[in-house]
């Protein structure tokens, strides 16, 4: 009778670890996190921006890593717009 309560007991303290550790996973993260450029902008978690140090320039996202906001490089460059020159038609 005795084994049977102390049972009781663990399964419903894990089923309350259970749904506690659920809602801290599920929790958003604080709006005041963010990833900041050298230029001082402000980026939220998960946009994507142009990093320029040095001479060199790439595509990074602000994530968090261990409870730190930082830049995750995406791709070494950054992209860019290029109008092609307008042809003029000869009459």
């Amino acid at each position: 009778m005795k084994g049977l309560s102390v049972l009781r007991v663990l399964a419903l303290s894990a089923a309350a670890a259970a749904m506690v550790a659920g809602s801290v996973a599920a929790s958003p993260p604080d709006r005041r996190c963010a990833c900041r450029n050298r230029d001082g902008a402000r980026y939220e978690l998960g946009q994507v921006a142009c990093i320029r140090v040095g001479g060199t320039s790439y595509l990074a996202r602000c994530e968090m890593n261990l409870n730190v906001m930082t830049w995750k490089k995406l791709r070494d460059g950054c992209p860019t717009a290029e109008i092609a020159p307008m042809s003029v038609p000869a009459y």
